[in-house]
């Protein structure tokens, strides 16, 4: 098997310059399905549909910012993408097209240039220019949603009033994909509201906090009015989209009380990596034949099915599968049992003696690698089990390397970026030696242009300095009295909500 995937590997190096866009087979668990934005069935509404502005409610957090730099919950973070536009949108499948952008160029390996559309404007009617989108920039980088995403870009500066420039720290063809974050005026409407250029609008309607259609721009949906309902608990906006409290919700999946939604419902495709840290460091981990082993051991379809009951899928590559880097397959869905024990032959190693390392308060996260533990002791491991009762004694361990292995999740940035692997600062980069990693030197040679994908892909698989395992996807919910072919992604929940409306 090993031989295999060197051979296919080399030719993909020769070839790399062909990749096309993946497809892939979606999970259907409980008749749950995820279509295509782009490609689902259109289903004619029917006649004569009235307005509503009473029928169409979402939860939200009273005692929480409406500022999306300053929000800390689900619940008005998913508001924001009714309110707020970014520069660009993404789609399921991680690709950017021009929103309040309308090209963007990049002169060099290290600046993106985006033209703004001419005209555009916020909810209010005043002009958006470059200088919202550099004042923006700023309490984006600064806040801990957006934060994170946009630490590969050192500065953000107006060209023009319609040109915005920014300069990346590395180089970067896929930055302009992390130009989602919300751009915001730098004052208030009449009502103290932060003020978007979004499809809604925040407004007061009889002391209670709605959102209305912002129609100005040629926006014309069937919901004209949302009500904003105050529910706070996890278990309670499960409970209030069964039940009808509420119309619609987003829910990530991270905990179990999700999966007992009985309203309508779909998958959509977050860009969430649940992988096995490795110790390249010491112990039998050091040995790049075990890490190839353990990789080979593990049937990826068996951990999207249990415990992560189909809302996953299994990772094939070092990307997102749906992404359009991902055409090269090296990692299998199924155990390789013979080509693990090949590897384990290959190593040396006669002690096969290993620890996994997982936080006790997540219990998807446990019951998995309790499932890996199964899996590697099928082809000679032995596995010490080490489940912290606490996210702070599972942190702390993980910064002191007190691991073999280690079952992680990492939230990759939207232009797939694996610095947070490969980086020696970067927040995943714990049991990796980035001097002498080949993964990262050939890494960093495919970003700077010296190097093909498929050179790195090659040695990535050769050295398995970390282990993909999974993509969670989230889910989105709605009422079943609601029609319209609803199209949401992560990105966008509310992606068609034009086309929404209620049975008369």
């Amino acid at each position: 098997m090993t031989k295999r995937i060197t051979a296919f590997l080399l030719c993909a190096v020769i070839i790399a310059s062909v990749f096309s866009a993946c497809s892939s087979s979606d999970p259907e668990p409980e008749q749950i399905t995820q279509q295509d934005a782009t490609t689902a069935q259109v289903i004619p509404p029917e006649d004569n549909i009235p307005p509503d502005d009473t029928t169409f409610k979402l939860s939200y957090t009273q005692t929480d910012s409406l500022n999306p730099y300053k929000s800390n919950t689900l619940n008005n973070q998913i508001i924001g993408q009714l309110v707020f536009d970014g520069l660009f949108k993404l789609d399921g499948d991680f690709n950017a097209s021009p929103n309040i952008a309308e090209s963007y160029r990049y002169p060099n390996s290290k600046t993106l240039e985006v033209t703004i559309k001419s005209g555009q404007t916020f909810s209010d009617g005043s002009l958006l220019t470059a200088d919202d989108i550099t004042y923006s920039f700023k309490q984006a980088s600064a806040s801990s949603y957006w934060g994170n995403s946009l630490n590969g870009i050192s500065s953000c500066s107006a060209a023009s009033n319609m040109v915005v420039v920014f300069k990346l720290k590395y180089p970067n063809a896929y930055a302009h994909n992390l130009l989602s974050f919300p751009i915001v005026s730098t004052g208030k409407n009449e009502d103290g509201f932060p003020i978007g250029s979004g499809r809604y609008y925040f407004a007061k309607e009889s002391g209670e906090t709605v959102l209305k259609a912002n129609t100005q721009n040629g926006f014309s949906p069937y919901l004209t009015t949302i009500h904003l309902e105050n529910i706070t608990a996890y278990e309670s906006i499960d409970n209030a989209v069964n039940i009808g409290n509420i119309s619609f919700a987003f829910r990530d999946l991270g905990r179990d009380s999700s999966r007992n939604i009985t309203s309508a419902k779909r998958l959509v495709n977050m860009n969430n990596l649940v992988y096995l840290g490795v110790n390249n460091k010491k112990g039998i981990t050091a040995n790049a034949y075990i890490r190839k082993a353990i990789s080979l051991a593990l049937d990826r379809e068996t951990l999207v099915r249990s415990p992560y009951n189909s809302f996953a899928r299994e990772a094939t590559t070092v990307f997102h599968p749906q992404f359009e880097l991902s055409t090269t397959r090296i990692f299998d869905g199924s155990a390789d049992i013979n080509g693990a024990k090949q590897a384990i032959a290959q190593s040396g190693v006669s002690k096969l003696s290993l620890s996994l390392l997982v936080n006790g308060e997540n219990a998807d996260r446990v019951n998995c690698a309790k499932t890996i533990k199964q899996q590697l002791e099928a082809v000679g491991f032995s596995v010490n089990l080490v489940i912290a009762d606490s996210f702070e004694k599972y942190e702390e361990r993980i910064k002191n390397e007190s691991f073999d292995l280690y079952l992680g999740e990492a939230k990759i940035t939207d232009d797939m970026s694996l610095n947070m692997f490969f980086s020696s600062n970067g927040a995943t980069n714990y049991g990796i030696d980035s001097d002498k990693c080949k993964s990262a030197e050939q890494y960093e040679k495919y970003i700077n242009g010296e190097a093909d994908l498929g050179a790195f892909l090659l040695a990535f698989s050769e050295e398995m300095p970390y282990i993909p395992l999974l993509y969670r996807e989230g889910m989105i919910c709605y009422s079943k009295a609601m029609k319209g072919d609803m199209q949401g992604t992560y990105n966008d929940c509310f992606a068609n909500i034009e086309n929404w409306y209620f049975k008369s």
